[in-house]
């Protein structure tokens, strides 16, 4: 219980940081060349939809609405699953003091229970007292914020080809206002999409919040679980409201010991609104995230269910297994999708 509890503060507090963090980045692109992406083959492959969720690009330095547009198009996809940092950027979000990249390893080094220096919890303490405050400051600005630089970030990404099916900004946790999910819920219909997405927050009362706020809006809640998922994980999100539903991560699903994933796709498909896919060994076998095709998860057989049964969902890259050296998490996610398009045939 304390591992999951530990995990789980980690995940918020790494959310947090990074989709701040990620507000931070100064663009080093300018106006990228989308023209020329225009016009080329998307990335929904007979009927199913191949997607990317942006987080994929975290370790790259250029975190704006434009870069982030450049990787996209660069990657051959047309499907996305957005973080909330290159929108509220666009918007003129305040800028996160604390840089991700160099709290990430403390971070997993807590979670983890390994032992900390006295640097390193000074580090980590500094850095949740900046983000305590930070917070506050995002927080008054979505009061106020217009959706006018929403809908023109909607309509960039969609004249270059781009099509925002999710949002998922740190703007709907436990620890949220009620302000913070409307303004949430608003720029996710302000960017086109049709659901957001947050980590499950093991909150009922939270779930049956969320669920009302987006029926408010015509709007889908997709809950995203790590290896705290099993088959009955959702249930009591998905009878509190039609607008709660799945954002079920495949790799995350087998690495946790569930067995028969296609199955559970097959029982909740018209639940689910979006799939993580990731290749991890199973929990028996150690549960690594890997290189795709050389982990447990069906990956392929899932795909060829998408076809076959023309489930409408997409199916999102997340590029999570250690990029190689001399190898980049564009090239990666390339490989990602090429591997998708192979194994739908």
């Amino acid at each position: 219980m304390e591992t999951n509890t530990s995990r789980r503060k980690f995940i918020g507090v790494a959310s947090t940081l990074i989709t701040g963090s990620l507000l931070s980045s100064q663009s080093a692109f300018g106006m990228p060349n989308f023209i020329n992406n225009l016009g080329k083959s998307g990335s929904t492959i007979k009927g199913v939809k191949l997607g990317l969720i942006t987080y994929s690009f975290r370790d790259l330095p250029d975190q704006s609405a434009e870069a982030t547009l450049e990787y996209i198009l660069q990657c051959g996809i047309t499907n996305i699953e957005l973080m909330g940092g290159p929108a509220e950027s666009f918007a003129g979000a305040p800028k996160n003091p604390v840089d991700f990249r160099t709290m990430f390893p403390l971070w997993r080094k807590r979670s983890q229970q390994q032992e900390l220096t006295e640097d390193e919890k000074k580090t980590l303490a500094d850095a949740e007292a900046k983000t305590k405050i930070y917070r506050e400051e995002v927080g008054q600005w979505r009061q106020k914020v217009s959706m006018s630089k929403f809908e023109e970030f909607g309509k960039m990404y969609k004249k270059a080809g781009v099509d925002i099916y999710a949002f998922k900004p740190d703007a709907f946790g436990p620890q949220n206002s009620d302000t913070d999910i409307d303004y949430g819920l608003r720029a996710a219909k302000a960017l086109g999409a049709s659901h957001i997405t947050l980590e499950h927050p093991s909150n009922d009362a939270h779930t049956l919040k969320l669920g009302k706020a987006a029926e408010k809006y015509k709007m889908k809640v997709g809950y995203h679980g790590h290896e705290q998922q099993t088959p009955t994980f959702w249930d009591t999100a998905l009878a509190q409201s039609p607008a709660n539903s799945l954002n079920l991560d495949l790799g995350h699903f087998v690495a946790a010991g569930n067995s028969n994933p296609l199955d559970f796709i097959k029982l909740k498909h018209d639940r689910i609104v979006s799939m993580h896919m990731k290749d991890r060994k199973t929990k028996a076998n150690g549960g690594d995230n890997l290189v795709w095709g050389t982990g447990d998860t069906p990956l392929a057989d899932a795909l060829r269910l998408m076809r076959d049964n023309k489930y409408s969902f997409p199916a999102t890259i997340e590029l999570e297994y250690k990029v190689p050296e001399g190898s980049t998490p564009i090239d990666e996610v390339k490989k990602c999708l090429e591997f998708c398009k192979s194994a739908i045939g």
